[in-house]
């Protein structure tokens, strides 16, 4: 049973994916708010196939937490690619940072770039990595919508602790705006590298801000427990 929901599950998604993508190449030319809303319908769509596929239901706990008349930026736990759908069905329009690689997939990448996704190149050397960093934080103050980093630098499972990358205090400090932590569970349903999805409950969690104004070590100390416990 776990095969065959997770075989049309994956094809739904892949499916919704494609078509959201052919859909999307029209409004290259069009605001880009045209795009961030079918990037929202993507979202609940996602959203519905969790549910009514693999029978698992997505929680949202802690919207309250989330800032309505102020900057902010998101730092996520990373699990799977769950997430990266679904926050753009629960905050507006959210910017994310992606590998640069991605910017060069045909029409994908015309999307993401659309959109505005950050690329980041891993293998940079420290001194352009810093000012991807600073760049990163005016990106923060100078759009409407929510940047989503995610400081664990990779997908990693719900069981598994990762110092997170340092990069983000950088962030925080330079930006000088709230941090809002969100803790999840999405790897217990959709792992990574796995064909196979699970039932069960998946619980995302945005919890309460971190204020600006803490030095970097406090900061990330905060933030991982935040993510972790």
């Amino acid at each position: 049973m776990h095969f065959l929901r997770s075989l049309v599950f994956n094809f739904a998604t892949y499916c919704g994916s494609f078509f959201s993508t052919l859909l999307a190449l029209p409004t290259l030319i069009m605001p880009k708010t045209a795009m961030q809303w079918l990037a929202r319908m993507l979202g609940f769509y996602i959203i519905f196939c969790v549910r009514f596929i693999i029978n698992t239901k997505i929680i949202f706990k802690g919207l309250e937490n989330i800032p309505k008349d102020r900057k902010f930026f998101v730092a996520s736990a990373h699990q799977s690619i769950c997430e990266t759908f679904v926050f753009n069905a629960v905050l507006n329009a959210p910017i994310f940072i992606v590998k640069a690689e991605l910017f060069k997939i045909p029409f994908y990448g015309w999307c993401i770039k659309k959109l505005g996704f950050i690329g980041t190149r891993r293998e940079k050397v420290t001194k352009d990595h810093l000012v991807f960093l600073e760049k990163t934080a005016e990106t923060i103050n100078k759009e409407s919508s929510p940047l989503i980093i995610f400081p664990q630098g990779t997908r990693i499972k719900n069981n598994e602790r990762v110092p997170l990358k340092k990069g983000v205090s950088r962030i925080y400090e330079k930006a000088n705006v709230p941090c809002i932590p969100v803790k999840l569970n999405t790897g217990d349903v959709w792992p990574r590298d796995s064909f196979l999805r699970f039932p069960g409950e998946i619980c995302i969690e945005f919890k309460k801000p971190i204020e600006p104004g803490l030095n970097m070590n406090d900061f990330m100390n905060k933030l991982e427990k935040e993510i972790y416990d």
